[in-house]
């Protein structure tokens, strides 16, 4: 018989009576059951599938840099890799003077560079003797730091391997022209005094220079100069850094 409206509402009723649903489990419920399925069923074994790692122990220094050898690749490179950057007008004078030495040095890592002082720029490109597929990036980082004022002297430290650069851009970090000279001259202090104490910390080479600020050294020093230079420029006293520095010496 087909049944109406009222009949499934009475039904409905009626089962509600004699079956009462029981109330859903709160969030902190259900947790916690699962968490006593879970012990009644034994932890989890994370380490399950983990397997030793002999290469890889306490006394192992992943910072060390591995000396390259030519017998690693002993094939030349199959394509050209060459990169050129500007320099400034009043570099011209100084980087004439320092090119034979330049050149030198890197065609003892069979790199070709050349200066070309009519557009005012410098070019270091790989040849078919270069066995070092990563030494045209250190000649690369070689010129934008002879580009940036540093001496040629200690600019050709970057070729080693433990030695990188960073170059850390000021210039559009404070609107205002004023409180921008003010902020990199706390980074310099009394006579270099800031920049001295920098330096030794975090055994860095660092040379502020119009807008940016160029640094040499280790990977670790060179994040730790990266960090009090951009807090300088956000209006916090390198003093500050340094102080922290001195405590985890």
């Amino acid at each position: 018989p087909q049944r109406g409206p009222l009949t499934v509402l009475v039904l409905v009723w009626l089962q509600n009576r004699t079956h009462p649903q029981s109330k859903s489990p709160t969030f902190g419920e259900a947790r916690s059951r699962t968490m006593a399925g879970e012990a009644a069923a034994g932890a989890k074994n994370h380490n399950k599938y983990r397997r030793d790692k002999p290469w890889d122990h306490d006394g192992i220094d992943h910072w060390k840099a591995e000396e390259w050898k030519a017998e690693y690749m002993p094939g030349s490179l199959l394509e050209e890799s060459s990169f050129a950057t500007l320099f400034p007008k009043y570099r011209e004078k100084y980087l004439r003077e320092v090119w034979p030495l330049v050149t030198r040095t890197l065609k003892g890592h069979s790199i070709a560079c050349e200066l070309d002082l009519i557009e005012g720029s410098m070019t270091v490109k790989t040849t078919r003797k270069t066995n070092d597929p990563y030494i045209i990036l250190k000649a690369r980082d070689l010129i934008k730091l002879l580009a940036r004022s540093i001496p040629a002297q200690q600019a050709l430290k970057v070729l080693d391997d433990a030695t990188h650069c960073d170059i850390i851009k000021i210039g559009g970090m404070v609107a205002n022209k004023e409180r921008f000279v003010r902020r990199r001259q706390r980074i310099l202090g009394p006579d270099g005094a800031t920049l001295k104490a920098l330096e030794l910390l975090t055994n860095c080479y660092v040379l502020v220079q119009g807008n940016t600020v160029a640094a040499m050294g280790s990977i670790q020093g060179l994040k730790q100069v990266r960090k009090v230079v951009e807090d300088c420029m956000n209006n916090v006293h390198p003093v500050y850094n340094i102080k922290i520095l001195m405590i985890k010496r």
